[in-house]
């Protein structure tokens, strides 16, 4: 029973990556334009409506990479702008952890200035005793 579901999946295995290598390995097929990106003149001129091409030319492959490069920038900018405006208040998390770290200091200050015979003085008194020896 155990070796024929792991034949079952062997068997789907190699079905899955031959499929994958004859994709791969067959030509790009060809993308059909609609008749609206072929140029006006030559589909108002004639009556038979033209077979739509297959290729891009430079230009537009140009085009369309200008037109990514353009998209990022207009991305990227925004981005810029939403970190720009939340930028205050970032620097004022940041400031209000600093102050509770000052306060939390402090805290630990005036409890060892006003309490020094606390247990906070007396387990690091013990642990520089001890590290000492």
């Amino acid at each position: 029973m155990r070796d024929q579901v792991q034949d079952d999946r062997t068997r789907v295995l190699y079905q899955l990556c031959s499929m994958i290598i004859n994709i791969l390995s067959s030509p790009p097929l060809p993308i059909p334009f609609p008749s609206t990106f072929v140029g006006a003149t030559v589909a108002s001129s004639s009556s038979a409506p033209s077979p739509p091409r297959s290729r891009v030319s430079p230009p537009g492959f140009a085009a369309v990479f200008i037109v990514i490069s353009i998209a990022l920038m207009m991305f990227g900018s925004a981005i810029f702008v939403i970190g720009f405006m939340l930028m205050p208040l970032v620097i004022g998390l940041v400031m209000l952890f600093f102050l509770a770290g000052i306060v939390s200091n402090l805290a630990y200050l005036a409890a060892v200035v006003l309490r020094p015979s606390s247990r906070i003085v007396s387990a690091y008194v013990d642990a520089d005793t001890n590290g000492n020896e």
